[in-house]
């Protein structure tokens, strides 16, 4: 593991972001600054890039961006979220973003072996995970391969199925059709990115705020935030590669690898009731076929509701947690 912390703490210290780090966070508007960034070499030598956050030695939540994204894609209020509930927050980049080396998935389904290793790698027993938008099915994944591994898990705005018995009745059913296509364009289009974002750096100002003006209201007073939006173009800008948004649509027109029933622990569906870009069909559809799913709507409240609420989903996770974590007692012989 390559581990680059941002500061040496004495013993018995919290390691926090040292003085020159907040004051370019307060420069950035409020962009949440990383505990500590590093990398986690897998079976194969490829690199998969992480941010931490929150408390040093909280209970472990795997923290997995939307579409696009990187690991500085977080609320935020991260930081003061976590330590309040007492979680260490690990944002985790998909192979072709950030430092993480590009990589070809067949199925969502082999996003569970990489993190097993990651995991491994960073000595974690048992986590949680959370995935934003185009990080739900990727969250799934995670809980599907590690079952006995993975405390519970919330999806915020969750992409959901689009092949097999589990497809959700929604626009996104469109992705089958032109699943072929994805296929043949997706590594060239995944390094035109790069460019394209880089590109983009001198207008992202302006560019961000023609793309808050196309969605919907809902989701408006969330994007205009200066500490969100200073946070999302700082994340997009960093990361300088974003192939994995190419992976992302070419995964998701394809069967992910597994079914919804099959995913056995705990799992909390966040959604927004007029959420436009992951209609509320993908969070109650969801919900309906985990075998331990639980729905949590926001009425009146878009794509980014659970997001923008980190300190409530952190709370019901570990109200999750702690339930989870109860070992029944012996009564012994009767």
């Amino acid at each position: 593991m390559d581990d680059v912390s941002s500061e040496s703490a004495a013993d018995g210290e919290f390691d926090g972001p040292p003085i020159v780090e907040i004051v370019e966070a307060i420069r950035r508007e409020g962009a949440p600054v990383p505990r500590r960034v590093g990398q986690s070499v897998l079976g194969d030598g490829r690199l998969l890039g992480w941010a931490e956050y929150g408390h040093p030695d909280g209970d472990p939540v795997l923290w997995f961006h939307g579409t696009p994204g990187a690991r500085n894609q977080v609320p935020p209020s991260i930081n003061q979220a976590a330590l309040q509930q007492g979680f260490r927050v690990l944002t985790v980049e998909r192979p072709g973003t950030g430092v993480s080396t590009d990589h070809r998935y067949r199925r969502v389904a082999e996003f569970g072996p990489d993190i097993e290793s990651l995991v491994d790698d960073l000595g974690l027993d048992r986590f949680a995970v959370v995935g934003l938008s185009g990080g739900g099915p990727y969250t799934l994944s995670v809980a599907h391969h590690l079952p006995d591994r993975v405390v519970a898990a919330s999806l915020l705005g969750g992409l959901g199925p689009t092949r097999g018995p589990d497809a959700v009745w929604s626009y996104t059913r469109a992705l089958r059709f032109v699943a072929p296509a994805f296929e043949v364009i997706r590594s060239p289009a995944g390094a035109a990115l790069a460019g394209v974002i880089d590109a983009l750096a001198p207008v992202a100002d302006p560019v961000f705020s023609a793309y808050v003006a196309l969605l919907g209201f809902a989701d408006k007073p969330v994007l205009r935030d200066p500490q969100f939006k200073a946070m999302f173009l700082q994340d997009l800008l960093d990361a300088h590669q974003l192939r994995s948004v190419a992976h992302d649509m070419a995964l998701f027109a394809r069967h992910w690898g597994f079914t919804l029933d099959e995913v056995r622990p705990p799992v909390v569906v966040w959604q927004g009731l007029n959420d436009t870009i992951v209609p509320p069909s993908h969070g109650h559809h969801q919900a309906s076929r985990l075998p331990r799913g639980e729905l949590r709507v926001r009425p009146g409240e878009g794509h980014f509701a659970g997001f923008a609420d980190v300190a409530t989903v952190l709370h019901r996770l570990r109200e999750v947690w702690a339930g989870e974590s109860v070992v029944p007692v012996d009564a012994g012989p009767s």
